[in-house]
């Protein structure tokens, strides 16, 4: 028999909300979701990798919008325009960690600048 997760353990191993699974479900991130016999959402292990797929996605502001669009590309199985989409992506991240290294670099110099001051100021003090 099949592994399955209640949506109860899909927020736990994602950190996502009930209503958040939900509104993934609703807007096509995630195929039609089996029901068992009380009704109740019963996700499989591909499931669970997409849902964390897509949340990478979105933590890398991916918009929901794309993610979308690429998940019925890939349910279509149209590798290459998954391929582009993703590559895309790829360099749009490359470029926010550059952004982030550089803020970092220049928030560096000023923390060692502070520190500087900071022990040229009690030592004057002293």
């Amino acid at each position: 028999m099949e592994l399955t997760f209640s949506i109860a353990e899909i927020s736990d191993k994602t950190g996502l909300s009930y209503d958040t699974i939900r509104y993934y479900e609703k807007i096509g991130l995630m195929p039609t979701i089996r029901r068992s016999k009380t009704g109740q959402r019963e996700y499989d292990q591909e499931d669970l990798s997409r849902i964390i797929f897509v949340t990478k996605l979105k933590k890398t502001n991916m918009p929901l919008k794309e993610i979308e669009r690429y998940m019925t590309l890939a349910a279509n199985h149209e590798y290459e325009s998954c391929h582009r989409i993703l590559k895309e992506h790829q360099r749009k991240i490359e470029e926010q960690i550059n952004e982030m290294q550089e803020a970092l670099s220049v928030m560096n110099f000023k923390l060692t600048h502070y520190e500087d001051l900071i022990e040229h100021h009690s030592k004057s003090m002293g």
